[in-house]
């Protein structure tokens, strides 16, 4: 049987990209059990609360709910636990020292599957104000209006 290539998306927070502005992103590996890449192949997985969070050096995915395997039996994870992020050792230094300095945190902004192995896609990310939320919401309406005049106009 071949061996799986290319990226296969499984989930993306949505929310992150709206509650908070992403400074720089990285690709982490995913230590998952039998039963939750067997989950995670079906699609079941919600980033919404998702964080991380760094424990004597190590990164850690926490708040990530991947749901039991429904053909799983005795062997079944617990669905909320910790999952541990494998990073080289200084991109972990640099992340933690960006994140102790100057008050950023680190979000999962999507879960995928890189030539058949779990990733997730980490962000260090700076928490928006309401009136910034609003204000790219605001952007964003005016830019599909925009384009959806240029469209009205080519079809004249």
């Amino acid at each position: 049987m071949p061996r799986e290539s290319g990226r296969k998306v499984v989930a993306t927070n949505r929310k992150a990209r709206h509650d908070y502005e992403i400074i720089d992103a990285w690709e982490a590996g995913l230590v998952l059990m039998g039963t939750e890449v067997k989950s995670l192949r079906e699609g079941h997985i919600s980033l919404a609360e998702g964080f991380c969070h760094f424990d004597r050096g190590e990164l850690w995915l926490e708040a990530v709910n991947i749901p039991e395997y429904s053909q799983g039996s005795w062997t079944n994870h617990p669905s909320k636990r910790k999952r541990k992020l494998l990073l080289h050792r200084d991109e972990l230094i640099k992340i933690e020292h960006k994140v102790n300095e100057s008050g950023l945190t680190v979000v999962p902004l999507q879960v995928y599957f890189s030539d058949g192995r779990a990733k997730v896609e980490i962000a260090l990310a700076r928490g928006k104000r309401d009136y910034d939320k609003r204000q790219a919401l605001r952007e964003a309406q005016d830019k599909r209006e925009a384009l959806r005049e240029l469209r009205a106009r080519n079809r004249r």
